[in-house]
């Protein structure tokens, strides 16, 4: 079957104008599992029952409101699109139902094979039925319509309206974490886990703050605190989460903590109140780990200046 079934498959390039990894990242992957449960290709949890394509999310709403580009991950003919559809509507308590894809494209590959984008920003989609687009053309810009609680482009591919997964489309490797035939013209790495952002600020941080893009006080020789914040994505039960501070005279912070529930997105912070006298002034270090079965899989380093 795979021999046939490949035979003509498009090869896909990334379909949003992001680095993987630094601006953006993958939330969800193709549910692998016929059943009622979850799986991904890695035999993951990155997914969810019956989810049909692959989630590419930026960080912050303010990167959405910016502009992220949407582009055509292969050639086709646009076949139908949808706009007007508001963003954040469904993160609000509105209904979805029937414009679960929100403002949304359909682009025909030709041998049966279709491209579906979903959830783009209100009002940017750039192309109409029966455009025939190249790899690459812009085609709108990520946002947040239709079914969807985080600003990011829903990718779906289809071959005869059955859905496949680029990131192990003859659907026999177990765990594909290492597959060798993907579909994506330059390598996508498979990514269950990891950290996203973080750092250092003076006060205590909201999650909602960090996700919308908006900024945090620095710290300084006068601030009431000192906190270490670490925002990421992938957490399951049983992850330890390891935060470390270390500053001038001795200041230093070594704390771990577990995961008591699998999270799409995660927030966690550590730190201390000022000492008498204030901070004082020089370089801080800060350190996060993610660890699994006793082994860590993502860290960030980072460091801060009070003068």
């Amino acid at each position: 079957m795979a021999g046939t079934f490949l035979s003509d498959a498009p090869k896909l390039q990334m379909p949003v104008e992001c680095t993987l990894g630094q601006d953006c990242y993958i939330q969800n992957y193709v549910d692998r599992d016929p059943g009622p449960g979850a799986r991904d290709a890695g035999c993951g949890r990155l997914t969810y029952d019956r989810h049909k394509g692959t989630d590419f999310a930026l960080l912050t709403e303010a990167q959405m409101q910016a502009g992220v580009q949407v582009i055509a991950a292969a050639p086709g003919r646009v076949i139908a699109t949808r706009d007007g559809e508001p963003d954040g509507a469904y993160a609000s308590g509105q209904t979805a139902a029937g414009k679960e894809c929100g403002n949304g494209i359909t682009i025909d590959l030709g041998n049966g094979w279709q491209t579906q984008y979903c959830h783009l920003r209100e009002g940017s989609i750039s192309v109409i039925r029966g455009d025939q687009v190249a790899a690459g053309a812009p085609l709108g810009l990520v946002g947040q319509s239709g079914k969807a609680e985080f600003p990011h482009l829903h990718l779906s591919l289809r071959h005869d309206d059955a859905v496949v997964d680029p990131f192990d489309p003859d659907m026999q490797d177990a765990c594909a974490t290492d597959a060798t035939q993907t579909l994506w013209s330059d390598p996508v790495k498979y990514s269950p886990s990891g950290w996203l952002a973080a750092g250092f600020t003076a006060t205590l941080p909201r999650f909602e703050t960090v996700l919308a893009g908006a900024p945090l006080p620095p710290p300084s020789d006068t601030a009431p605190a000192l906190i270490l914040w670490g925002y990421g994505f992938g957490l399951r039960t049983g992850d330890t989460i390891g935060f470390e501070i270390t500053g001038p005279n001795g200041i230093s912070i070594d704390t771990t903590s577990e995961g008591d529930a699998s999270k799409a997105r995660f927030f966690r912070y550590v730190g201390k109140k000022a000492p008498p006298g204030g901070w004082p002034r020089g370089r801080y270090d800060g350190q996060i780990t993610l660890s699994r079965d006793g082994a860590v899989i993502a860290r960030r380093t980072l460091t801060a200046r009070i003068d």
